[in-house]
């Protein structure tokens, strides 16, 4: 029996939902878990994951969290086509990228996305309602201090202190991703591996919040050719589109809109130009 925690615009869910499409794997209870209304504050659920987010995968009873260590152990249990390297060197190159993605990459994904769209989306909750969200966010979440971040950005928006470090961070992240590309048609090399499944969803938050402009028109062209490769796997609309409700789609978008000139113009002061 196996079992997915899991919301729409979660990066991490999706992560998880891409690995087992890639491996063929099928789940038999999928629950969704409303991280924008809170419910991922649900006593019930808090025994699952105490951290108060998705994904959570439960097989046969027993419950795996932490979206890299699901993906891993997706991989290791599950019959179907291997998403590691077997040659050991280039096992490591994708170990770099998924702890890339872990330190770096999903924080400053959780503050991107806050500072852009989701504030907007929660303050709908109005003021009792948001000043509750908030309270509820665990001390120990997405980093140890996500809860007192958290209400920081949707306080302060793009004012809030280190947010310009945070989009730049994203920006050279990008960078990198086009140094290792041109190395190889994958990030870990010629196979296709759990490190491209751990970026996808970050690259493609940015492309949902109409932010393609940050590798789109020539400005990392080896990017750019590697996620139009992803979205033209037959497991990606699944993975990443089809559990995103069209609310949130707009939301994301319409948001994401609005700010992008302000992302584009903290990119292009440190020498980066973005496109759009």
């Amino acid at each position: 029996m196996l079992e997915l925690y899991h919301h729409g615009s979660s990066v991490c869910a999706a992560k998880v939902r891409f690995a087992l499409a890639q491996k063929n794997v099928h789940v038999d209870t999928l629950h969704y878990v409303d991280i924008l209304k809170g419910e991922q504050f649900d006593p019930a659920f808090l025994r699952i994951n105490p951290k108060a987010v998705v994904p959570s995968l439960v097989h046969d009873g027993r419950v795996v969290n932490e979206s890299t260590v699901i993906c891993e152990y997706v991989n290791d249990v599950f019959p179907g086509p291997s998403l590691a390297p077997k040659d050991p060197y280039a096992r490591s190159k994708m170990l770099i990228w998924t702890k890339i993605v872990d330190e770096q990459l999903h924080p400053a994904c959780a503050e991107l996305t806050f500072v852009c769209c989701h504030r907007h989306i929660i303050s709908r909750l109005g003021d009792e309602g948001l000043e509750q969200f908030l309270d509820n966010t665990p001390a120990d979440s997405v980093t140890t201090t996500w809860k007192r971040r958290k209400r920081e950005i949707v306080r302060m928006g793009f004012d809030a202190p280190g947010i310009k470090d945070t989009i730049r961070l994203y920006d050279k992240i990008l960078k990198r991703m086009e140094a290792a590309l041109a190395e190889g048609a994958w990030l870990a090399g010629d196979a296709f591996s759990l490190a491209d499944i751990a970026v996808a969803p970050y690259v493609n938050r940015l492309d949902m919040m109409s932010m393609a402009g940050m590798w789109a028109g020539g400005r990392l062209p080896r990017v750019e050719d590697w996620f139009s490769r992803i979205k033209a796997l037959p497991s990606f609309k699944s993975a990443f589109l089809d559990w995103c409700p069209e609310e949130l789609t707009n939301d994301l978008k319409r948001y994401g809109e609005r700010s992008w000139p302000a992302v584009r113009d903290i990119i292009s002061t440190y020498g980066g130009d973005a496109n759009g």
